[in-house]
């Protein structure tokens, strides 16, 4: 197997969670490099866009949040091997990942300027694509997102959907998912008593 260093800030959530999530449950190893906040400003100068995640494979250096999910998703065996299932799987982690740049400019904001973004994302593209997540989970049996089974989009939108419900998201409310796509929640909580997910977690548990 290939060494590999992953890059990200000490959270349980953002881009990088599902990769971490995906190399834990498929049993490979690697370096879990958590950056404190301050510790940040620094490292960025050794990333090619400033910016984390950052995967090390070998030495070396790869970018792209997305990109890295799905090598750590056939690492693991949660990328599908048929090239329409995966089409599917790739189609969930784009919507996911492009709700997420939406998101991502709020959190360099403060005051009334975030809470008038964030609201305007609730209030617009956040119960569509929520909504259409939950279409599409339900039109392919309800459980899983593609392949039948668990694949890397349902972590994807596991670490999602667990940050919107988290609280930690000002003015994002909490009950935003269970009143737009409860069929969402219900699927986070099948993916959380996932033994390996549940076991993942149970690490950090105070």
């Amino acid at each position: 197997m290939p060494q590999l260093k992953l890059s990200y800030f000490d959270v349980h959530g953002g881009r990088a969670e599902p990769i971490r999530l995906a190399l834990h449950i498929g049993g490979i190893g690697f370096e879990d490099h958590r950056l404190a906040f301050p510790a940040f400003a620094e490292f960025r100068k050794t990333t090619p866009f400033g910016q984390v995640p950052t995967l090390e494979v070998d030495g070396v250096l790869v970018t792209q949040c997305d990109a890295m999910l799905r090598y750590a998703g056939k690492l693991a065996g949660l990328y599908p091997t048929d090239p329409y299932q995966a089409l599917l799987c790739d189609e969930i982690s784009y919507v996911v990942e492009e709700a997420s740049g939406k998101m991502g400019p709020t959190f360099g904001m403060k005051g009334d300027a975030q809470k008038e973004a964030r609201l305007a994302l609730v209030n617009g593209s956040m119960p569509v694509y929520l909504a259409w997540l939950q279409k599409q989970l339900l039109a392919h049996g309800g459980d899983y997102f593609a392949d039948n089974r668990l694949t890397i989009a349902d972590l994807k939108v596991f670490v999602d959907v667990r940050g919107l419900n988290s609280g930690r998201l000002d003015h994002i409310p909490t009950d935003l998912v269970e009143k737009v796509a409860p069929a969402l929640n219900a699927h986070l909580q099948r993916i959380a008593q996932t033994p390996a997910v549940a076991a993942y977690y149970a690490r950090f548990a105070a």
